[in-house]
């Protein structure tokens, strides 16, 4: 995988008759975490740490920044947001795939100077199974 563009990277969420691409985001990213389950005990070899596979729990967050260049994203954001609801996300990485799943917004901040415009930050987090899909 080449370089590529930071304003492919997509953030979408579903509106109900299909998936809106989230606009004016300027910054983008997705971190995938998971959670280590150490089972090392007195008799481990050479005492160094032991892993247990597939143990520990796995999430994605995905955040972004920008301003709302879009009535229909921009409510569909706000909406999810005061209601706390789930919703179906996909990231599009160029080049690379889709994820998609469930996510809820964790924070939704608004911004502005004197003489600039209202910017906001948005953090997602994965609230159940992922999937991914190869472009």
């Amino acid at each position: 995988m080449g370089a590529q563009k930071g304003k492919d990277l997509l953030l979408k969420i579903d509106s109900g008759a299909g998936f809106v691409t989230v606009a004016g985001l300027r910054s983008k990213r997705i971190a995938f975490n998971a959670e280590i389950v150490d089972i090392t005990h007195a008799e481990s070899a050479d005492r160094w740490r032991e892993l247990l596979a597939g143990a520990g729990v796995r999430r994605a967050s995905v955040s972004g920044r920008g301003l709302f260049k879009d009535a229909a994203s921009d409510a569909l954001v706000r909406q999810a947001f005061f209601d706390g609801a789930l919703m179906s996300a996909q990231l599009i990485v160029p080049d690379f795939g889709a994820i998609a799943g469930p996510f809820q917004i964790a924070s939704l901040e608004f911004a502005g100077e004197h003489n600039g415009e209202v910017t906001f930050d948005l953090a997602l987090e994965s609230a159940g199974a992922l999937t991914f899909a190869g472009l």
